[in-house]
């Protein structure tokens, strides 16, 4: 048998990316147009995406196993601007937290579909509610090691429970968004964005002290 030099190996690796990024494309785009995920099957995908069953399961386990990497982007993009956002930077101030909420907003905006459907089978599919979690868990997470940073420097008061704080940002944010999203077709995101800045800014992160 003729080994598999490094350049086949690498041409297998790239066409296999491009099959599972065409098959969640194909998963996110009947989810735009507003199928409801229960409702969409196995062969629906592979149908609209292109591909033979065969393929489809070489790269996932079904159905869920693609809603689940679709969010796993969204939480990448999410966790990165979390991590980016510095309260203590030059252009720091009140502001910052609104940019970072129409970005948020921006990003739950766009893939509508996917978050849908993720809340939809979070209540029935135990690896899509699993996942859910974990992705607010890490933002979670993010926002509490700033609150804590912040504390250390002496910006954020000593006072403020921080494990609190970042689940009511994270959480409630979370759904303050959903639930937005789905009543308003967008002219209400900045005045959203200003409201959580503000909620965020001055009921955390620059509390007065002893309050």
């Amino acid at each position: 048998m003729r080994p598999v030099t490094r350049r086949q190996a690498g041409h297998h690796a790239a066409r296999s990316a491009a099959t599972r990024a065409q098959v969640m494309a194909t998963l996110e785009r009947l989810l735009d147009a507003g199928e409801p995920f229960s409702e969409i099957s196995v062969q629906r995908i592979i149908e609209e995406a292109g591909v033979s069953r065969a393929t489809f399961y070489a790269h996932f386990t079904g159905k869920s196993d693609v809603l689940v990497r679709l969010t796993g982007e969204l939480r990448e993009s999410l966790l990165t601007l979390a991590r980016q956002w510095d309260p203590a930077a030059e252009e720091g101030g009140a502001h910052r937290p609104a940019r970072f909420f129409e970005e948020v907003i921006a990003i739950h905006r766009a893939h509508r579909g996917v978050l849908t459907a993720v809340r939809e089978a979070a209540s029935y599919d135990p690896a899509i509610g699993d996942s859910h979690t974990a992705d607010l868990e890490a933002l979670d997470e993010a926002v509490l090691r700033t609150l804590l940073s912040e504390q250390t420097v002496g910006s954020t008061p000593a006072g403020l429970d921080a494990v609190a704080a970042s689940r009511i940002i994270v959480w409630g944010g979370n759904q303050a968004i959903a639930h937005h999203i789905a009543v308003d077709e967008g002219s209400g995101d900045a005045a959203l964005a200003r409201e959580l800045d503000r909620i965020w800014w001055y009921g955390a992160y620059r509390r007065p002290g002893g309050t």
